[in-house]
C-alpha cells in the first residue's frame, strides 16, 4: 500500500511538471505532495502503532506535517502570484488559461 501511494504521489508530481506552470507553482506543488506523502506514512504507522498515546501522537504529526506542507506551499504560490509569475495572472493579461 505504501509504494502505491507513492506511486500515486510520482504519478501525480509527473502530471503537474507536463503542464505549462510557473517554476513556483511546481515547487509549491511539490512541497504539498511530498508533505502528503509523509503525512501518509506517519499515519500508516499510527495504523500499526502498539498502544492508543502512539497511535494519537503519530496522528496529530501527520496533521501538522499536512498543515506545514499547505502553509509552505501556499507561500510559494504567494511569491508567484507577487512577481507576476502566476499560470492564474488574469490582472495582466498573461493568464494561461
Amino acid at each position: 500500500m505504501n509504494s502505491f501511494r507513492i506511486l500515486a504521489v510520482a504519478v501525480g508530481i509527473a502530471g503537474l511538471a507536463a503542464c505549462n506552470y510557473s517554476p513556483q507553482e511546481q515547487k509549491a506543488d511539490n512541497i504539498e505532495a511530498n508533505a502528503e506523502a509523509r503525512a501518509d506514512n506517519l499515519e500508516e504507522a499510527a495504523d500499526n502503532a502498539s498502544s492508543e498515546a502512539r497511535e494519537d501522537s503519530l496522528e496529530n504529526q501527520a496533521d501538522r506535517v499536512r498543515e506545514q506542507g499547505e502553509e509552505k506551499a501556499d507561500a510559494a504560490r504567494n511569491s508567484a502570484d507577487i512577481d507576476g509569475n502566476s499560470a492564474d495572472d488574469t490582472v495582466s493579461g498573461n493568464s494561461q488559461n
